[in-house]
Parts: structure tokens; C-alpha cells; sequence
């Protein structure tokens, strides 16, 4: 196993562990919850960089590497909606476009096909991973409100509105391995 894939596989498991840090209940529990976060969420950008660098992209990696990225992003909603930090709608449509897209490459896969990420998927990741990240520092680790609710709340529409755009981007462009019969 080359070293992006095992750089996935990290990530795979830091998700447990973010969520137990987060809800955990001793001294700064929270502040090693962001840090996982944020360690996860630069094996992301490491992983696709030394496959692609090292020649090692493998089918593994294209398909494990977005399925890490939904568990994580899936694991900070569902503890923000858990918290209060989110409404559930917002959860519930990212999640809901993940499922879809997860859905579709399932499909592509039993036609031997690997469908890779593209540009605006990855614009949806970092927004996901960009909000996450602030909403953990202004509601975990500060305690306070440095941006104000609807700084956040605006925040999240946009996050929203990438996550709807690239779902409908995914699915026209992949429109072909949605069989009705």
C-alpha cells in the first residue's frame, strides 16, 4: 500500500477519534478534536498530491479518498447539528448530495468505470472543510462569538449553495449511469 493510500486510510480513522475529542468531556477534549480535524483535513490535499507526484493514483485512491472526505465532513455536521452550531436542514442537503454522488460512482463502478472528483467537488470540499474549521474555532475552542450568527449562517448558505451546485454539476455530467429501466 503506497503512502497517499495509507495517508487516506489515517484519515478514515481520525474520524472516530474527532468525535470522541469533540463530545468529550475533559480539559481541551474540544481543542484535540480541532486539531484532528484539521490534521485530517490536510491529509486530503497530502494524499492526492504524493499519488499524483509519486505516479501512484490507484483505483483505491479514487474512490477511498472521496469516501474519507464525506465521513469526516459527515461527522463534524452531524456533531454541529447535535451541538446547535447548525440546522439540520443544511446537514441534511450536504449529506443528501454525498449519497447521491456516492450513489452514482457505485453505479460507474459495476460499469468498470471510476469517476474522479472534479474541480467543483473539490470548491465544495475546502468550502465544507473551510466552515468547518471556523465554526470549530468560534464555537469550540473560543467559546465566543467573534463572528456573529448570521456571519456563520451566511457562511453555511454559501457552503450549501457550492455543495447543491457541484451535486448538479456531478450528476449532468454523469447523467449517463442513471438507468430508470
Amino acid at each position: 500500500m503506497n503512502t497517499s493510500n495509507k495517508l487516506t486510510l489515517i484519515r478514515i480513522l481520525l474520524v472516530p477519534l474527532f468525535v470522541m475529542f469533540f463530545f468529550g468531556k475533559f480539559r481541551y477534549s474540544v481543542h484535540i478534536s480541532v486539531l484532528i480535524f484539521i490534521i485530517a483535513s490536510v491529509t486530503d490535499s497530502v494524499d492526492g498530491y504524493l499519488a499524483r507526484k509519486r505516479n501512484q493514483v490507484t483505483v483505491f485512491g479514487k474512490f477511498m479518498d472521496p469516501l474519507a472526505d464525506k465521513l469526516l465532513i459527515t461527522a463534524a455536521l452531524v456533531s454541529f447539528v447535535e451541538k446547535g452550531y447548525i440546522n439540520s436542514w443544511s446537514a441534511i442537503i450536504i449529506i443528501s448530495r454525498e449519497f447521491i454522488v456516492t450513489g452514482i460512482r457505485l453505479v460507474a463502478v459495476s460499469e468498470n468505470k471510476i469517476i474522479e472528483a472534479n474541480s467543483w467537488g473539490k470548491i465544495k470540499t475546502i468550502s465544507q472543510i473551510s466552515a468547518i474549521i471556523l465554526i470549530l474555532i468560534n464555537s469550540c475552542v473560543l467559546k465566543v462569538n467573534i463572528f456573529n450568527i448570521d456571519f456563520i449562517s451566511v457562511i453555511v448558505v454559501i457552503v450549501v449553495g457550492l455543495t447543491v451546485y457541484s451535486g448538479y454539476d456531478y450528476v449532468k455530467k454523469n447523467w449517463k449511469f442513471i438507468n430508470f429501466k
